[in-house]
């Protein structure tokens, strides 16, 4: 797959304008973000850059604070490459460290997982990974059913099922990343998780514990009915990849809609993960 590569020059008064500039970007379609001097790069799939939609988004901007863009190819070919220079480990709560192969272990952590950075999917939000993990470390997985929507290298699955979770269905529309999750299923000795290739469509008939959905904001509200038909009752969702402001009372209200109830967040800058109940 070739990503077209945006570098954002950017100049800010307050951190917050970047990141809304960001939030814009993934709600058209951008999936990866890298944080550079001076700005930020942006990815997207050369099948889907529309460059008038793109114009259209920046312009609502252009009034709140300075910033250009130049856009590059990059080839398939060099997409791993690339992705893998700039990959860094998350370590969270002292508890979980999540690292690629080519980095060092940190053996007096309780959970490591393993990823081999084979895919279309970058660093610029590892602060939704990380408060994702930090949820799930807070809750109970033992012997749960868990669907993880949107699982890119798969490290949700992989941790519900160290969290001790029995079954564990992992999905998302990107061929590289259903072979990437099960290569580090493997790399990381999980047996126990069922790729599958596709959206909310692939979603199986099934009931599930717990819901692990680190996507965007437009994608979990297009995704939420289907979310809710497949939770059990007294079942949990985890959500992120939005803001606090004005993401997370729009998927508040759009998730009561569903049956299902918030119970409490957590707040990165001006990332957020928040939990609900069925």
């Amino acid at each position: 797959m070739n990503y077209y590569e945006l570098l954002f020059t950017t100049i800010i008064t307050e951190d917050y304008q970047q990141d809304l500039l960001i939030n814009a970007l993934g709600d058209i379609g951008f999936d990866t973000f890298e944080e550079v001097d001076l700005g930020f790069k942006a990815y997207i799939p050369v099948d889907d850059f529309n460059r008038e939609l793109l114009d259209e988004t920046l312009s609502a901007y252009r009034e709140l604070f300075t910033f250009s863009y130049d856009i590059n190819l990059v080839p398939h070919k060099n997409w791993n490459e690339l992705w893998e220079s700039n990959f860094e480990p998350i370590e969270v709560s002292g508890l979980v460290f999540v690292r690629a192969t080519f980095h060092e272990p940190r053996p007096f952590i309780r959970y490591e997982i393993v990823i081999d950075p084979k895919m279309a999917f970058g660093t610029g939000h590892h602060q939704t990974t990380a408060m994702m993990l930090a949820l799930m470390l807070e809750n109970d997985f033992q012997g749960k059913k868990v669907l993880d929507m949107g699982c890119g290298t798969g490290i949700l699955a992989i941790m519900a099922s160290k969290l001790g979770a029995t079954e564990i269905t992992a999905i998302d529309y990107d061929p590289i990343c259903f072979d990437s999750t099960i290569e580090n299923a493997e790399l990381n000795n999980i047996s126990n998780i069922t790729p599958l290739c596709g959206s909310k469509e692939a979603i199986p008939n099934e009931q599930y514990d717990t819901i692990l959905a680190n996507i965007n904001r437009n994608i979990l509200i297009d995704q939420m009915q289907r979310y809710a038909e497949v939770l059990k009752t007294d079942g949990e969702i985890y959500f992120s990849g939005f803001y606090e402001t004005p993401d997370l009372e729009i998927i508040i209200d759009e998730a009561r809609k569903h049956g299902l109830k918030y119970i409490y967040h957590k707040k990165d800058k001006e990332w957020v993960a928040a939990k609900f109940v069925f």
